[in-house]
């Protein structure tokens, strides 16, 4: 069957689903079965018209590198290739042009993380109306600055979205602003849900759809959508294990809201999920999968090595859950919310995703207090293609010097078996290193 026939038949879903009265009305629905008519076909389908004027229409990257380590058809979706560098744009351009003209001109205010705060911004820029963003004061500097570039004013407040959002309500409250949530709102997440248009139209057949999960917002919009087209498309959230707010919420069957949050995932780290879009993820999402930041951190390595492309934490989600999930010969779609990412943040990632792929690792050796030591140690490395890049000499480690001082010894190698092959040569020649932490 070609993309084309495939579409089609989305198509058709489409008609029927217009067509079945029992879905449009009814005197017999149950108010949980309203509340989910709110999210409508007609209203993805404007969203979806509506956003092309802001935004790129991010074509699938099949990744050759993560198929083959999946056993699966692995598609990227590139959100952070937007003007913006993420999604957010999507929703805060949609939800800016359901508003009215009185609603816009009193000024916009929102809180956010960093994306939905640029998207705001831009989208307000678009609309020629003020923009009022409270962020938290842990939000990257790219991401400050971009918003303001925006011609946004900016106010940092709180250490995580939580505090951020509760400071931006209380000034709505003063100064009469219109608030612009960034995800438990239906007509933010209806924009948001224009991806799964643009992901179903492109590849019909897909089978999994892996999103990043923060609030809810982008999953509420790409998981009802998902479902309303094809209900056969599984949709998984995947959140990190320190902000895992809808984890817990889906299992107290309640929105809860967490004690703290604790992960390098700032785009994501909300203690509550959205409660007016919780029946929603309750109803369409098919999993939750929490990685942890570790796991995030090797997963920007790959996608700098294996795609050329920046993502930053939040965005790297997806891709890191690949591995979770139990399933063979399926086409998997990765939604790459964002790549907003500081130089700093962005260094210190790269750096401790080689020392956990074995690409750095630091080893300490005991050896005699005498001329040629030193030599015949990097001898021993240099013949193993082993690269010294760092060497700390410890003078001080035993009071006979001439018994033994200390070489801490921090190299390149090509992977953990090189590693492992540079150690053994060392034991080989008579000295006992010892692993330690890393010192780059």
């Amino acid at each position: 069957m070609t993309q084309t026939s495939s579409w089609m038949r989305c198509l058709q879903w489409i008609t029927m689903i217009k067509q079945d009265a029992g879905y449009l009305s009814g005197a017999e629905e149950s108010k949980g079965d309203k509340i989910m008519m709110e999210l409508s076909l007609d209203k993805f389908e404007e969203a979806y018209e509506i956003v092309k004027e802001v935004t790129s229409e991010t074509k699938l990257i099949y990744s050759d590198h993560f198929s083959t380590r999946t056993g699966n058809k692995v598609y990227l979706k590139p959100e952070n290739m937007q003007l913006t560098g993420a999604y957010k744009l999507r929703g805060a351009y949609y939800k800016i042009s359901t508003l009215s003209e009185e609603e816009r001109e009193k000024g916009l205010i929102t809180a956010s993380a960093g994306n939905h705060a640029q998207g705001v911004a831009y989208a307000a820029k678009c609309y020629g109306v003020k923009a009022v963003i409270v962020m938290p004061t842990t939000t990257p500097l790219i991401k400050v600055n971009r918003t303001k570039g925006y011609g946004a004013e900016v106010v940092l407040y709180g250490d995580v979205y939580d505090e951020a959002c509760a400071k931006a309500y209380e000034l709505a409250e003063e100064h009469g602003y219109t608030f612009v949530h960034p995800f438990d709102d239906l007509d933010v997440a209806t924009g948001q849900g224009s991806i799964a248009m643009e992901i179903i139209k492109e590849l019909p057949l897909v089978d999994y759809i892996l999103v990043p999960v923060g609030g809810g917002g982008l999953a509420t919009g790409v998981s009802t959508l998902a479902k309303l087209l094809n209900p056969k498309i599984k949709v998984i959230g995947v959140e990190p294990t320190g902000a895992n707010c809808l984890q817990e919420s889906v299992r107290a069957g309640k929105v809860t809201t967490l004690e703290q949050v604790n992960t390098i995932a700032d785009g994501t780290a909300v203690k509550t999920p959205g409660t007016t879009i919780f029946p929603y993820l309750k109803e369409n999402l098919d999993g939750i999968i929490t990685v942890g930041d570790e796991e995030l951190v090797v997963s920007f390595l790959d996608m700098v090595e294996n795609h050329k492309m920046i993502v930053e934490n939040s965005g790297l989600l997806t891709v890191a859950a690949l591995k979770h999930l139990d399933v063979k010969n399926k086409k998997i779609v990765a939604i790459l919310s964002g790549g907003n990412m500081d130089v700093i943040t962005m260094s210190s990632v790269v750096q401790q995703g080689l020392v956990l792929r074995d690409r750095i690792f630091s080893v300490s050796v005991l050896l005699p207090d005498k001329p040629g030591e030193l030599s015949r140690v990097a001898d021993v490395i240099a013949k193993q293609n082993g690269n010294v890049i760092k060497l700390e000499h410890n003078q001080f480690v035993s009071i006979n010097r001439n018994a033994a001082v200390e070489l801490r010894i921090t190299m390149e190698a090509y992977g953990t078996e090189h590693k492992n092959q540079i150690i053994s040569s060392l034991q080989q020649n008579g000295y006992q290193p010892k692993l330690i932490r890393a010192s780059i």
